[in-house]
């Protein structure tokens, strides 16, 4: 019997931009909750590429007590062609106190140095993009000192 195996392919690099004033909400029952809007950005991939639109879109982090961000994002995407996409993804990132505290810095840190995975999903009316709708996703994310970039894969 042969093993199972992940296949995927690129469905596209996005890039957001998102706004360094942070709405701190304090401990939590959970952890410490924020609250990060998403000013814009951008997607490119072989099928599909686009803007994301700016506020209402925003990223509802939760570090928590053991050191791990959680993030709730949200976000609409606007195709080249005028096509509007519901995006939104969990995920997490961690890594050692060291890699988290330059990251926090804002300094660039190779990757490879921290976990962070999320799991996009996609809703749209768009019969041109209804694909998106039936597709399960993963994505590995980067932090960069300009904001993070996700390599989003389709799972095949």
């Amino acid at each position: 019997m042969t093993e199972p195996t992940l296949r995927s392919s690129h469905l596209f690099t996005m890039t957001l931009d998102v706004d360094p004033e942070i709405t701190d909400l304090g401990e939590t029952p959970y952890g410490r909750r924020r609250i990060a809007a998403v000013k814009g950005g951008t997607f490119e991939g072989e099928e599909i590429k686009g803007t994301v639109l700016p506020t209402p879109g925003g990223d509802w982090m939760l570090l928590r007590r053991d050191g791990i961000l959680m993030l709730n994002v949200r976000l609409t995407l606007k195709t080249h062609d005028g096509h509007l996409i519901y995006m939104r993804y969990e995920g997490m990132r961690h890594g050692p106190a060291w890699v988290i505290e330059a990251l926090n810095k804002g300094e660039k840190v190779e990757p490879s140095q921290y976990y962070f995975p999320t799991t996009p999903w996609f809703e749209t009316s768009s019969e041109k993009y209804r694909f998106l709708n039936r597709i399960v996703c993963v994505a590995t994310g980067r932090r960069e000192p300009t904001g993070p970039i996700y390599e989003v894969f389709h799972i095949l």
